[in-house]
């Protein structure tokens, strides 16, 4: 007749099989990592150069909940998640301030300077950039985006011109390459206000 030790002896690897098994199917798939792309899709030819030497002034500040890996989206009224396992490959910190700066070189039809400024280069304007919002829009077929920028002389000669914006740029899909293209295409959009606004001053 088998003993209480035998019984355990034959019970316990099955058990520990079983527990296994059932911690592998919770294993959360590997993350998918997206990326804004380097160049905004269907972007326009750029309107007359701004005049004037300009100086991005550092930094492009982000609201502090997209300082993660994570691409959120809403969740209830107020609520936020990540959309599956989709994750930025640059963080959008890194991202934004590099792509935007990009684009409004393009817009501006000149350098867009950052410090530390090569010698010889002397600002004449400087340009400095919020974003208030940059999030998926609640039905999660677009991008938000508010912001506000100043325009000033370089040397202090007359008060800053403050302006702001906030628009949606529509997304193809749902899902995590339909909406990093539409983050991409509102910096390309941000930029295009902020050039016509800098013709304008």
């Amino acid at each position: 007749m088998p003993t209480r030790r035998h019984l355990l002896a034959a019970i316990l690897p099955g058990a520990a099989a079983l527990l296994l098994g059932g911690c592998a199917g919770n294993t959360p798939p590997p993350p998918r990592w997206v990326r804004l792309p380097a160049e905004a899709p269907g972007r326009q030819a750029p309107a007359a150069a701004v005049p004037g030497v300009w100086q991005l002034m550092a930094p492009v500040q982000l609201p502090g909940h997209l300082d993660r890996d994570a691409l959120l989206v809403p969740h209830g009224a107020a609520g936020l998640q990540g959309l599956g396992g989709a994750r930025w490959a640059e963080p959008l910190r890194d991202a934004v301030p590099r792509l935007l700066r990009q684009d409004l070189e393009r817009e501006f039809g000149t350098p867009l300077w950052a410090a530390p400024l090569p010698p010889g280069v002397r600002p004449t304007r400087q340009l400095r950039i919020e974003l208030t919002a940059f999030d998926v829009t609640a039905d999660q077929r677009g991008v938000a985006l508010a912001a506000r920028w100043s325009l000033a002389d370089a040397q202090g000669g007359s008060r800053p011109a403050v302006f702001d914006t906030r628009f949606d740029s529509s997304a193809s899909g749902s899902d995590a390459d339909a909406l990093a293209s539409a983050h991409r295409q509102a910096l390309a959009q941000l930029a295009r206000r902020i050039a016509d606004s800098a013709r304008a001053a």
